[in-house]
């Protein structure tokens, strides 16, 4: 049995696949909002668990022992949906919480996802920090920051292979990306509002507007 440890465990995403695949006993989780927090321990049976409301605040002395860490720590700095301040963002630098807890407790395994925007990005601050000329890659940024105990594997997946019904990925993560890239250009007529539907939602949000739009003019 794999003891694991859900760090930045949102609603349980890890969590579902670790258990549909058995084999896996969750020791503890952290979640910072309450309402995730709330439908983890609806959807799970956290009873025995250790619990920490920020990563910040674990002591990893104080964890039960444990064989993985699995977690998607927060993906806003690295996402090119975002800023892209990386580390110089209080949240990209979240994931070396995890490599703190992984120095002292020494899991066997990580098991960590975030956004296709971690491998383009531009991690200079870290590169610095790391003594580094030029900017970082993921792989060697992992690696460093968890002091080279662990050998890096790393893809990229497209969830729609997986059964789920969405398709993240952009015209070009390099270029800045218009409305006009996402929208499809044929669409069935199935999919499309009448008129008529498209006057009621109007009327609903902009009630001032209904009488002047439903009405005709007069001469």
């Amino acid at each position: 049995m794999i003891k694991y440890f859900d760090i930045f465990a949102g609603i349980g995403g890890f969590r579902s696949g670790l258990e549909k695949a058995g084999g896996f006993k969750c020791v503890g989780y952290c979640e910072i909002d309450k309402y995730a927090k709330k439908a983890y321990e609806t959807l799970y049976d956290t009873e025995n668990e250790v619990y920490y409301d920020d990563a910040r605040k674990i002591d990893p002395n104080e964890l039960p022992d444990l064989d993985l860490i699995c977690g998607g720590f927060p993906c806003q700095s690295f996402s090119i949906a975002g800023k892209r301040g990386g580390f110089d963002d209080a949240r990209g630098t979240l994931f070396f919480e995890i490599a703190r807890i992984a120095a002292v407790k020494k899991p066997k395994y990580l098991l960590l996802e975030n956004v296709p925007g971690l491998l383009s990005h531009n991690c200079l601050s870290f590169a610095r920090r790391a003594g580094r000329l030029r900017p970082s890659s993921v792989h060697w940024m992992i690696a460093l920051a968890l002091h080279g105990r662990y050998d890096v594997v790393w893809e990229v997946l497209n969830s729609a292979d997986f059964g789920r019904a969405e398709l993240r990925q952009y015209p070009n993560p390099e270029k800045e990306c218009i409305l006009s890239d996402f929208i499809e250009k044929s669409v069935p007529e199935k999919y499309c509002l009448s008129q008529t539907q498209i006057q009621k939602l109007l009327s609903k949000e902009f009630p001032e507007r209904k009488e002047t739009e439903s009405t005709p003019l007069r001469d």
